[in-house]
């Protein structure tokens, strides 16, 4: 009779919890109605981070952070699709690592497209063939994802949010196969470089061969059977029928890799926001210190800083700068307005919420 009485009351809970989610999602067809009649952007990221950095503040339990943030995501995202469903490129194909960071971030209502590399992420974004765009920056073990931050160079595009995500790699096959039957491995250049170590040790005669993407490694390892392997994500393995010979195979527990949203317009401000800008400093002794002396001067703390050569310019670099703050802060609108003045090329690759 006690399991009776509580499946009751948990009934009773789910229809008046579906009562209020129907009611969000109709004051949020209104606010889309609104944001028309303005033109403004469905997609807001600072209002998002602000309702959920909110939301954790009220959770007192039993239900984990990580929970609320993944139930939220998905309301917010039945949300947009009302209002009007997003289009989001990705470099694919499916169960790749920067799709499930683009279903993290944009929920499964949003309608997602891969690309073939992050070269074509940008381009579908540059030519609206897609809202917006997921593409990986950095990695807590092998760093900058250098092709992403060459075409901030050539790009026009804003950054307007980014998402941490956990990496963990496995060894797949289409069959169980012993370690040392191994030939060939398809992976990412960056999950060799993770998983560097583990190979050295496990399957050393073993060939590695680069692809795209590690899901597009697993989706080579299941058409191309015998002894192949492909080291990507449990979700690979899922989507492609393949069998996990060995978990956890990165080199370093905690491994991240940090992605970037792309679209036409940055964020406006949550409170909690990142400015990364671009920059070309002048051929002068000196000349970066003079660069980032306003960040000093006006109290902004840097928190990441690139440098890569400039294309068909011989010992020419341009320099990544993120910093804490947002650009239309004051302090942070007069810093980028003095660091303009020194360098021979700056712009303003967008402000978003910080992860």
């Amino acid at each position: 009779m006690e399991l009776d009485s509580l499946r009751e009351e948990i009934d009773a809970l789910d229809s008046d919890m579906l009562k209020l989610i129907n009611r969000r999602l109709e004051l949020a067809r209104k606010i889309g109605q609104e944001k028309q009649e303005k033109g403004l952007l469905t997609l807001n990221n600072a209002r998002e981070s602000l309702v959920l950095h909110h939301l954790k503040e009220l959770n007192s339990g039993p239900l984990t952070q990580t929970a609320l943030q993944l139930i939220f995501k998905e309301i917010m995202a039945a949300a947009r699709e009302l209002q009007s469903q997003h289009k989001v490129a990705f470099l694919g194909p499916e169960a790749s690592f920067t799709h499930l960071a683009a279903l993290g971030h944009f929920g499964g209502e949003s309608a997602m497209l891969p690309q073939a590399n992050v070269a074509d992420v940008f381009q579908a974004v540059l030519k609206e063939q897609c809202h917006y765009g997921m593409v990986p920056v950095e990695n807590s073990i092998e760093g900058a994802v250098n092709h992403t931050l060459d075409l901030f160079y050539t790009s026009d595009l804003k950054i307007c949010a980014e998402r941490y995500q956990k990496i963990s790699h496995d060894l797949l096959s289409s069959e169980n196969l012993p370690l040392a039957e191994i030939q060939t491995v398809f992976s990412h250049n960056q999950a060799f470089a993770q998983c560097r170590q583990w190979l050295k040790e496990h399957i050393p005669g073993a060939m590695l061969t680069e692809c795209g993407s590690t899901a597009e490694a697993a989706r080579r390892a299941a058409s191309e059977r015998g002894q192949t392997a492909a080291i990507a994500g449990p979700a690979a393995a899922e989507l492609y029928n393949l069998k996990s010979i060995a978990q956890k195979i990165e080199d370093l527990p905690g491994n991240t890799t940090r992605f970037l949203v792309l679209g036409n317009e940055d964020s406006p401000p949550s409170g909690h926001d990142k400015t990364s800008i671009l920059f070309v400093t002048p051929h002068l002794p000196g000349a970066l210190h003079q660069v980032l002396t306003p960040m000093a001067d006006h109290g902004v703390n840097m928190v990441k800083l690139e440098s890569r050569p400039v294309r068909n310019e011989k010992w020419s670099y341009f320099f990544i700068a993120d910093f804490e703050g947002h650009r239309k802060d004051e302090k942070v609108a007069e810093m980028i307005k003095a660091t303009e003045k020194i360098c021979l090329y700056m712009k303003v690759l967008g402000s978003y919420p910080a992860a």
